[in-house]
């Protein structure tokens, strides 16, 4: 009996694992695009991560290429004579010598200082006991042909680096000198050679004086040009008021004659001819005492050297919006500078916004360069009078100065406007360039989406 129930639930047992198998074949078969799915997902996480390791080595080897690209870049530029500074850092200058000779003078005693190092053995630092094939005669004779090398390497980088300097290259020429210092005795470190600090300093200092002499010798180029300038518009603007003298002399001449003329013709007048010469007089009486006020004027003009007329003028198709330029003219006509100063120089004309006469111009002129001196355009040369600043702010300055006039606050720019309508109706017509992309980003895969 027992076995018989053994028997039964044996064959229970196995329909039952044959139908659940059953179940799980067709479930396995239901479900196995979904399984696959699931594979292929594993799959494609390896390889990302895979990616991504040699998305970081590539990576970092990027970052190692730009570095030595970045620091060849810059051993480069020590050699090449048309780049600026901006990356070196801006030249401060380390004399303040009045002129030029003094300058000169300076330079010709650090190459005395120089020339007296290397006469007397100062200049470099070798061993005094070095032997070849045991000879001390023979290693100290070795010893001074590489200090004449070194010596001669040394001062022909400082040489080209002096005959280079320029104003946008002054402290990049230092640092060329200064790599050539380190470059060089780094060549003789077995041998136990080297430049000494000192002579470095001479040869910087030679460049520096050199650099600055130029410099100074071009500003008193440019001093005497603004003497030379300054002294031709006195001589245009004198010329103006003896011509004016001369006019309105021979404008009063004329009206004073015809003035006797009338006045004797006044006596035999009658009638309504009388009323006619009385009316005839009182003009000409008016036109003697104008032309005696333009020879009083130009006169007093003529013998008072400060007086003079400050105008404000503005050229936004050169300059762009609130850049104005203030500056002093003595001149009869002071428009007739105006129209000088938009000459071949400028693009476009110069619009005038103000022309205040004053009887202390060079006075007036200055008390706008003080006031705002913090918002010059050039910093180096402050004979260039041209500030950003706000019209209010001039006319409310001048108020201050007691100076009443009236400021035109819009700019025609006639030309400028007309030039820039033509440009849009151009780029209009055709495509607008587009900006170049930087051939080395910052990051090799900047463009790559995190998951």
């Amino acid at each position: 009996m027992e076995s018989l129930v053994l028997v039964v639930m044996t064959v229970i047992f196995l329909a039952a694992a044959i139908i659940l198998g059953t179940k799980y074949l067709g479930l396995v078969k239901r479900f196995k695009p979904v399984l696959s799915l699931d594979d292929e997902a594993a799959k494609v996480r390896l390889e990302i991560d895979k990616a991504k390791t040699r998305m970081g080595k590539l990576e970092a080897g990027y970052h190692q290429a730009k570095d030595l690209f970045d620091r060849l870049q810059r051993e480069t530029a020590l050699l090449q004579e048309d780049q600026e500074d901006m990356s070196f850092g801006l030249y401060r200058p380390h004399y303040a010598f009045e002129a030029s000779e003094h300058y000169k003078a300076a330079l010709e005693h650090v190459y005395e200082q120089k020339k007296a190092m290397i006469h007397g053995d100062q200049a470099v630092n070798y061993p005094s006991n070095w032997t070849l094939n045991n000879s001390k005669r023979d290693g100290a004779r070795m010893i001074k042909a590489e200090v004449k090398l070194v010596l001669r390497a040394f001062n022909g980088e400082c040489d080209a680096a002096v005959a280079k300097v320029t104003w946008n290259n002054a402290t990049r020429m230092e640092e060329r000198i200064r790599k050539a210092f380190d470059a060089i005795n780094a060549t003789q470190v077995l041998h136990q050679i080297g430049i000494r600090t000192a002579y470095l300093d001479l040869c910087l200092a030679e460049l520096r004086l050199t650099h600055e002499y130029e410099t100074k010798k071009q500003e008193e180029k440019e001093e005497q040009k603004a003497i030379r300038e300054q002294m031709r518009e006195e001589e245009r603007a004198q010329k103006e008021f003896e011509r004016a003298q001369r006019e309105a002399a021979l404008e009063r001449e004329k009206a004073e004659k015809a003035l006797a003329s009338a006045r004797a013709e006044l006596l035999k007048a009658t009638g309504d001819h009388l009323e006619a010469i009385q009316a005839k007089i009182s003009d000409l009486e008016q036109k003697v005492a104008d032309a005696q006020a333009k020879q009083d004027h130009a006169v007093s003009m003529a013998q008072v050297t400060k007086m003079g007329h400050v105008y404000v003028i503005s050229n936004i198709g050169s300059f762009g919006d609130d850049v104005f330029k203030i500056g002093m003219t003595r001149r009869l006509e002071p428009d007739d500078r105006v129209q000088e100063l938009s000459g071949a120089s400028v693009p476009f004309s110069f619009d005038i916004h103000a022309m205040i006469f004053s009887e202390d111009a060079p006075g007036l002129e200055n008390a706008y360069h003080r006031q705002f001196a913090d918002r010059r355009l050039n910093l180096v040369n402050m004979r260039k009078e041209f500030f950003r600043v706000g019209l209010e702010e001039i006319e409310a300055f001048a108020k201050i100065q007691g100076v009443t006039m009236e400021f035109t606050k819009l700019a025609e720019a006639r030309q400028f406007r007309e030039s820039e309508a033509l440009r849009l109706k151009a780029l209009q017509a055709g495509e607008v360039p587009q900006p170049k992309a930087d051939s080395f980003p910052e990051a090799l895969f900047a463009f790559a989406e995190e998951d």
